[in-house]
């Protein structure tokens, strides 16, 4: 047997057969020049039509696929077609180089400047990379990297995979999912989780393992094993049979004594809507209203946005929905609203604060928001993204009643609304935790970088204190305001144990979660919840939080999570 540790991302125990990657497309010649009668017009409109073409291929997918999946690839598609990239290819091509090289070149450029802005923009850098790839794919007339197509389901493998990619994974043929590099926070993390997809991130050396290799993957573990022994094979055989357990959730949250913790889904849009509701999700916790503006050069009017936020509401008729106000910037910039030549901007004007540089964005969003709410039976809560302070809160919670929606709220991920709660809820009616960006705030850790990972989790003691701070401030002078959690963290079924010891009253998470945590949180009281909870608090580190904790939960073994 050999091991490969990595970062357990999405549970499952799984053997099967190793299928990698393609490798990457060969980069053209260095000093590639013009062919004999080819004109710097001919390869320049050649280019065009190759990256309109693989724009309205990600495009042309993005329409099969919903929430997460469809963000990322048309995010990508919109990549594709970036005047930046494609006038940078054109100068090249404009000094004689071929079509091939320029884009090349232009992409690392792109690439290699994205990345030194840091942060969120980052990540952008790899999407520039296989947008290049893909357009020299197409200009040479040979198929764009991608998943292998095989007759027989598989292990995927790869060094990391491009966004477009992640977002189109098949669950019949892909057993489970495999990357040396990415972090618990990447794509491929989160495109796993909503797929149910066992994963791994940051396995080193996996992708060196021979197509056709046996392997074993545990998910929940982080660890690969080539040819298993009879233990692992045991271990996923449990798992194939107590699958069915996690499969089907019977709509009410709740711990074992009583406590009832309501489980709600994060969505995209209308389909991911009806999907939630299939699987029983007893609401919406997050509703990521950006993807309705995403591909638009221009503001979505009041009346488009209104029809595609009832999709949302219908799907879930007197129950709570949960909107965030449009989080755009850093990773989601916008042609119409954000800057993209800002110096570091995952700490720019992102979210509520792109209100202090195009201010009526947000106030017709809201608009929209209460035309659609006032022809559903939705429960229609509405909370805005990066308040810092309680002036901010106030200012938001004015500008929904002036709207006329009754639940104005604030999500909590930056550092400072934790310690400031308090004040905050004062202004607002709930408060919602997005654990992915508090972590990465709160350890000055992107959230996407595979070095990184052990940095950002939110088993860290600080983060959990962070959370501890915001159920405290809205307990204080017998406020009693909900606060939630709708990050990744609530996902984790053993995360999800401590944080409703921590006093988080709802959970949200991708829907195919819901059944999971809801089968361990069935197994303990309020009481136990609570002592889980102070015990990870008492850790040194995440590492043993996470441990302690999860030694007290014999259950999650027994369903291999």
């Amino acid at each position: 047997m050999q091991n490969f540790p990595g970062v357990g991302v999405s549970p499952g125990r799984i053997i099967g057969t190793v299928r990698q990657m393609p490798k990457p497309i060969s980069e053209p010649p260095a000093g590639e020049q013009l062919p004999a009668g080819v004109t710097a017009e001919d390869a320049t409109a050649a280019l065009k039509a190759a990256a309109k073409s693989v724009h309205d291929e990600l495009k042309a997918r993005s329409e099969t696929v919903t929430g997460d999946g469809k963000a990322v690839l048309e995010a990508t598609a919109l990549m594709a077609t970036d005047t930046m990239l494609l006038k940078s290819a054109a100068k090249l091509i404009g000094r004689g180089a071929s079509g091939q090289r320029a884009i090349w070149e232009a992409g690392a450029s792109v690439s290699e400047m994205l990345h030194n802005l840091g942060g969120y923009m980052a990540e952008r850098a790899t999407d520039v990379l296989d947008v290049r790839s893909r357009i020299v794919a197409e200009l040479r007339g040979v198929p764009a990297p991608g998943i292998p197509v095989s007759a027989t389901p598989f292990i995927l493998i790869a060094e990391d995979l491009a966004p477009a990619d992640t977002a189109t994974l098949d669950p019949e043929k892909v057993l489970a999912l495999v990357t040396a590099g990415g972090g618990p926070q990447s794509h491929t993390a989160i495109i796993a989780r909503s797929l149910g997809l066992p994963a791994v991130v940051a396995a080193v050396g996996v992708d060196e393992l021979a197509d056709g290799t046996e392997v074993y993957v545990d998910g929940a573990a982080g660890l690969i094993t080539a040819n298993p022994d009879e233990s692992q094979r045991a271990a996923a055989a449990h798992w194939a049979a107590t699958a069915s357990l996690l499969a089907a959730f019977d709509g009410t949250g709740t711990t074992a004594d009583g406590h009832l913790v309501p489980l709600l889904a994060n969505v995209g849009g209308a389909k991911d809507a009806v999907a939630a509701a299939g699987l029983n999700a007893q609401g919406v916790g997050l509703f990521r209203t950006e993807f309705c503006f995403l591909e638009r050069d221009t503001e979505p009017t009041v009346e488009e946005q209104a029809a595609a936020y009832q999709g949302v509401f219908d799907a879930f008729p007197g129950k709570k929905v949960v909107l965030r106000t449009l989080d755009a910037g850093a990773d989601k910039p916008l042609p119409f609203l954000t800057d993209a030549t800002e110096p570091n901007p995952a700490l720019g004007v992102r979210g509520y604060r792109t209100d202090f540089t195009t201010p009526g964005v947000l106030e017709r969003q809201l608009q929209a928001i209460a035309l659609a709410e006032k022809a559903s039976e939705a429960d229609v809560w509405v909370m805005a993204p990066m308040i810092s302070t309680a002036e901010e809160a106030a200012r938001f919670a004015s500008l929904c009643t002036a709207a006329g929606i009754k639940t104005p709220g604030v999500m909590v991920e930056v550092p400072s609304a934790a310690l400031t709660a308090e004040a905050i809820l004062r202004e607002v009616g709930f408060a919602s935790l997005g654990t992915n960006d508090l972590t990465q705030y709160a350890m000055a850790a992107d959230r996407q970088l595979g070095p990184l990972a052990a940095l950002n989790t939110p088993w860290q003691p600080a983060v959990l204190r962070l959370v501890g701070l915001t159920v405290e401030g809205s307990a204080a002078e017998g406020h009693n305001k909900p606060v939630g959690v709708c990050g990744e963290a609530a996902a984790d079924p053993a995360l999800a144990v401590v944080l409703t010891g921590l006093g988080v009253t709802t959970l949200s998470m991708t829907a195919r979660s819901i059944a999971a945590v809801a089968a361990v949180l069935k197994t303990v009281t309020l009481a136990e919840a609570r002592e889980l909870a102070k015990l990870a608090l008492s850790a040194p580190s995440a590492t043993e939080a996470r441990a302690w904790v999860r030694a007290k939960l014999p259950v999650l073994e027994d369903l291999g999570l």
